[in-house]
């Protein structure tokens, strides 16, 4: 199936959803138990052919075709037994005893005794800024769910107690009343049959290859029908979190996160990992975490990272609905909040004992990676060292790259002088505009838009990175008066560019993967840099990076990475290499695809020109 189909029966979900609710919750039970009839069914036929084939043994007619009817019968009712037995891990982090966390589990007590929810039999923290409820089969298809609540440290360290409990309100809500109970059982029904299709992926017999087939079919109708009902879910859990905490303190709680979840993305691990210039042995990342996601965002930062949250839009590759329509639901007005006074570590019994022991865990997991980006960054100051040693006979690109690599040693550097003089000697050099207009404060809107005006003009590829930033400038009211006439301009600009960054994009997509490639042709700073977001990315073990050579936009940088990602089932391969494609610092669009079917690891090694990065071993 498509996009374009998958799209068209998600909105058939939610239009069936809003004319019959009921309706369409039994529908999509229907459609769910279409997965255990064909279970079922196999374990029938199974079943009738191996008690057909030993009756006919028993009256002394058995025969070739008899035997290889036996062996596919018995063949078919191994992988049924399968499907019927799906074991799960527990997730990742410590399982916590109630003396651990006393007061988190009163908490937890009470939240179920006021919405009258299931017990929750295993808690977990671990170092995600996230909090989860999963419900796991615990016989496989046809047995009951084991719930799992999994809380991070950062999220305890970035909200009060009350916000946490709202946080927690909305994830037990999930397994609320009858509706909860469907969704769940939706949800465990979709585990299993990704686990059960990942589990035969490797088998080549007559049932694997029929059931690959089914899946294939299924699954994708599967998503597309159930996904009303999942963002459905998403609300109700926020409406029970209002009414047992409050509902200012709930939209409180989603603002908060938002953009603290971002400043933690952007900046913080950003930050951590810059310390490995001066520091040769891994630096424990949750000492100083506390303390900083405690302290108030600074504002600028918190009124960008809000704007940014309230100008996604939901889409169907997430159930979880934005930001701005959760509030909405709320009836709360988008605003920034009062930061957490206290942070809600309160809840563990030792938070100094936790803090520490997943600080130890880190150092350990990262200590070759931290070795790794120490030498790295070791080598950027060299080059500091030589570029500055020549100061006076630089080129363009050698002032450009000077500014470049002393960002990378220090985000804070004060380079701007460096991207002027290189204008000086190349006026229109691309990069040097590039990054004079990152240097540039946001405030100084008139030069600022000066220099994106001669980027866009000088620059085809950097048009649509230019007006990008011109219209987001345009818009922040806190970098001048509103200015009409140039927004206009600058949106119709970006409005051109995006349509020529899809023509790209689609000829990048939709080219075979190894056609029009050539070796990357990233400079070593540029290569740096994706190696060092590549060692904060720790489910890759390899990767390989390739330039796609476009035939509409021969000028334009575009890539491909392929990667290897050892243990992960599917979807989240899947969404890992498109939470890259957004974050990756590379010159140009990137497309990431992973080692698997398709394409497989061996077609990986021998046409993508070796690799660019590997983890080394710990």
């Amino acid at each position: 199936m498509d996009r374009a189909d998958f799209v068209h029966l998600v909105r058939l979900s939610e239009h069936a959803s809003a004319d019959d609710s009921s309706g369409y919750r039994r529908g999509v039970a229907a459609f769910a138990a279409l997965g255990y009839l064909w279970v079922i069914a196999c374990l029938a036929l199974a079943v009738g052919i191996i008690v057909w084939v030993v009756a006919s043994m028993g009256q002394g007619r058995f025969n070739f075709t008899r035997g290889w009817l036996l062996l596919f019968a018995l063949g078919l009712l191994w992988a049924t037994l399968r499907a019927l037995w799906v074991r799960f891990d527990e997730p990742e982090g410590v399982q916590l005893a109630r003396e651990d966390a006393p007061a988190l589990f009163e908490a937890l007590d009470r939240i179920r005794q006021k919405i009258d929810g299931p017990p929750v039999h295993h808690v977990y923290l671990d170092s995600e800024f996230n909090a989860s409820i999963r419900q796991l089969p615990r016989f496989g298809l046809f047995g009951g769910a084991v719930n799992y609540l999994s809380v991070g440290l950062p999220l305890l360290m970035a909200l009060d107690k009350r916000r946490l409990l709202s946080v927690l309100a909305h994830e037990y809500g999930h397994l609320r009343g009858n509706h909860g109970k469907l969704s769940a059982w939706i949800y465990r029904t979709r585990l299993s049959w990704l686990k059960l299709d990942a589990s035969l992926q490797n088998d080549e017999g007559v049932m694997a290859l029929a059931s690959q087939a089914f899946f294939r079919w299924y699954f994708p109708r599967f998503a597309a029908k159930t996904f009303a009902l999942a963002r459905q879910d998403e609300y109700e859990a926020d409406r029970i979190s209002a009414r047992l905490l409050g509902p200012g303190v709930t939209a409180a709680a989603l603002t908060e996160i938002a953009v603290k979840s971002t400043w933690y993305a952007d900046a913080f691990w950003s930050g951590h990992w810059a310390r490995a210039a001066r520091e040769p042995l891994p630096a424990g990342p949750f000492s100083a975490m506390e303390t900083q996601l405690g302290a108030p965002v600074t504002p600028d930062l918190a009124r960008e990272a809000l704007r940014s949250a309230l100008r996604r839009v939901s889409d169907v590759d997430d159930t979880h609905p934005v930001l701005r329509d959760r509030l909405e639901a709320l009836d709360e007005k988008a605003v920034l909040p009062a930061w957490s006074a206290k942070s809600a570590l309160e809840l563990l019994a030792d938070k100094a004992k936790w803090i520490a022991y997943f600080d130890g865990e880190w150092r350990r997991a990262h200590a070759s990676d931290w070795k790794q980006h120490h030498a790295y960054l070791a080598r950027v100051r060299e080059r500091v060292v030589a570029l500055a040693a020549s100061r006076g006979r630089n080129n363009a690109d050698e002032m450009v790259e000077w500014a470049d690599c002393e960002r990378r040693i220090n985000a804070a550097a004060d380079v701007r002088g460096r991207y002027e003089r290189a204008l000086q000697i190349t006026p229109d050099h691309s990069g040097a505009l590039r990054g004079l207009a990152q240097t540039l404060p946001p405030r100084d809107r008139t030069a600022r838009l000066a220099v994106l005006e001669r980027l866009h003009a000088a620059s085809a590829a950097s048009r649509w990175w230019a007006a990008k930033d011109a219209v987001e400038l345009l818009e922040d009211p806190d970098a001048g008066p509103h200015d009409e006439p140039a927004l206009k301009l600058w949106r119709e600009r970006a409005k051109a560019a995006e349509a020529a960054e899809q023509r790209a994009w689609e000829e990048i997509t939709s080219t075979p993967f190894f056609s029009q490639i050539a070796r990357h042709d990233l400079s070593e700073f540029e290569l740096g840099e994706l190696r060092a977001d590549l060692v904060r990315c720790s489910p890759i073990s390899r990767a390989w990076l390739v330039r796609k050579n476009l035939r509409e936009f021969p000028w334009r940088r575009a890539y491909v990475l392929f990667v290897e990602l050892p243990g992960l089932p599917d979807e989240e391969r899947w969404n890992l290499c498109r939470q890259l494609e957004q974050t990756l610092n590379l010159p140009g669009a990137v497309l990431v695809l992973w080692a698997g079917h398709s394409p497989t690891l061996a077609e990986i090694e021998r046409q993508a020109f070796g690799p660019v990065w590997m983890r080394t071993a710990g």
